[in-house]
């Protein structure tokens, strides 16, 4: 059963930015926080119509939106997008940074370009998205509706603390992601400024769909997570929505597992077997969907 989003994660007058938006993961969060009753900015880099799509389900159900198109590794578009907010809505109380790539290779066949796109994208992309939306915040009283000035939400994965053989960049990003909240956490904390990060584990999304329909990868797959079942993007958008509650009002600086409890799990790297599934950890709603490498990838 999910939360009662009319009472843990009542929104309504806030103003909330969900990048990487337009599919997966991203969707189901930007939809669960309109649903709440908040205005909802749905960044994306590609895919326009899936996002224009999001904005239109937003609005039939009664919420304020509007899409905008951004690659978060760029400082000048990200820019761009918080002036958009400004003009647009006036106001921003909530960011989800969930934008996010990945591009597979083991470590001595990566090309540099492939370690620095992800690394812009999962780790550059989220510090610039949080530096302005807490520019923002201390620029705005706090609404009398909430206990803070602002709230930060970042998706990392499970691999902010499970190594990933193959993929050395996207793994690091995300332990990066996973210290830039911490720290962020000890300077905005006395600010009135709340940040947090979830950590999904394997998700059901259209990209592990393909590779969970076969019965002996999900089987495998399942013996490494010991809840026993497969995450879906439902299971992540209600623990964001949480963090985006004054219910977690004393959270701070924390990264919020949502795995199953995949990653107590005493396991080796992931056999090649796994690379394809895992890669459902990274942010099936991410801004460079089409620019994902699907592919199975044996490790020697």
């Amino acid at each position: 059963m999910g939360f009662d989003e009319t009472d843990v994660s009542a929104q309504s007058g806030r103003v909330a930015l969900v990048t990487g938006a337009n599919t997966g993961i991203g969707k189901e969060i930007a939809l669960a926080l309109g649903r709440a009753g908040a205005s909802v900015v749905v960044n994306y880099c590609e895919l326009e119509n899936q996002a224009a799509e999001i904005v239109k389900q937003l609005r039939v159900s009664g919420c304020n939106a509007a899409s905008f198109r951004a690659d978060v590794a760029s400082e000048q578009q990200v820019l761009a997008m918080f002036e958009f907010i400004e003009r647009e809505f006036g106001r921003l109380d909530i960011l989800v940074n969930n934008a996010g790539i990945e591009s597979s290779s083991p470590l001595v066949d990566m090309s540099l370009e492939q370690w620095q796109k992800v690394i812009a994208v999962n780790l550059t992309g989220q510090f610039l998205c949080v530096r302005e939306a807490v520019r923002v915040f201390k620029s705005r009283p706090r609404l009398e509706s909430s206990a803070v000035r602002g709230k930060i939400v970042c998706v990392s994965s499970v691999h902010e603390s499970l190594a990933w053989a193959g993929n050395a960049n996207y793994a690091v990003s995300k332990a990066g992601v996973g210290m830039l909240v911490k720290t962020a956490a000890l300077e905005l904390a006395g600010l009135g400024i709340r940040i947090n990060a979830v950590a999904p584990g394997v998700i059901q999304t259209r990209l592990t769909e393909a590779a969970l329909a076969s019965q002996s990868i999900k089987s495998h797959i399942l013996g490494l997570i010991p809840s026993g079942r497969i995450g879906t993007t439902a299971d992540v958008a209600e623990a964001v929505l949480w963090l985006c509650s004054d219910r977690s009002d004393y959270v701070h600086g924390v990264t919020l597992y949502v795995d199953g409890a995949m990653h107590l799990q005493p396991e080796p790297s992931p056999t090649a077997a796994e690379i394809p599934i895992l890669s459902g950890l990274s942010k099936a709603a991410n801004a460079g969907l089409s620019r994902l490498r699907g592919k199975y990838v044996r490790r020697q």
